[in-house]
């Protein structure tokens, strides 16, 4: 265990383990999916994005972020629902991951943001769905407030292939 210094004291304390992880939130069709909220850069509205010829459907396009090219994904494409229907609440989550090939800016499409919530590591639980094609990309399933919220692996979700 590591120790921590105390602010008003200056005593050094023993600090707990981390034990939990946040998560933002996001309706699709009706579910609560979650993403690791350090993997936030920015929401933003839905806007048009530039298409890229011969890409798969549930890209959108491209978004010029301050300078940088950003891919718009549909992640109710992505998922293989029902096509969506861009209103005032949908928004882009435009998420930054770090993986062993570099560092990766992209954009998805939701339908609306829900929350953030604080999610015990010990509380998530495996899918048990087996060989279901979008299980590569769920990280598991927690309850929260007596509802179940998909946690994603955005490593995975955020490929083409």
């Amino acid at each position: 265990m590591s120790t921590v210094e105390d602010i008003e004291t200056g005593e050094h304390i023993e600090a707990e383990p981390v034990t939990t992880e946040q998560y933002l939130t996001f309706i699709m069709e009706g579910e609560e999916y979650g993403v690791d909220i350090l993997a936030v850069q920015e929401i933003r509205g839905w806007e048009s994005a530039t298409p890229v010829p011969n890409s798969p459907s549930y890209i959108k396009g491209v978004i010029n972020l301050r300078g940088t090219i950003v891919p718009i994904m549909d992640l109710r494409g992505r998922f293989d629902l029902t096509k969506p229907e861009y209103g005032p609440e949908t928004v882009v989550i435009v998420l930054k991951i770090e993986s062993v090939k570099g560092s990766r800016i992209m954009g998805v499409i939701v339908d609306a943001i829900s929350d953030v919530y604080d999610v015990p590591i010990d509380d998530v639980k495996r899918t048990g769905f087996g060989e279901n094609q979008n299980e590569r990309f769920i990280k598991g399933l927690v309850t929260v407030n007596k509802h179940m919220v998909i946690l994603l692996k955005l490593e995975q979700l955020l490929t083409f292939d």
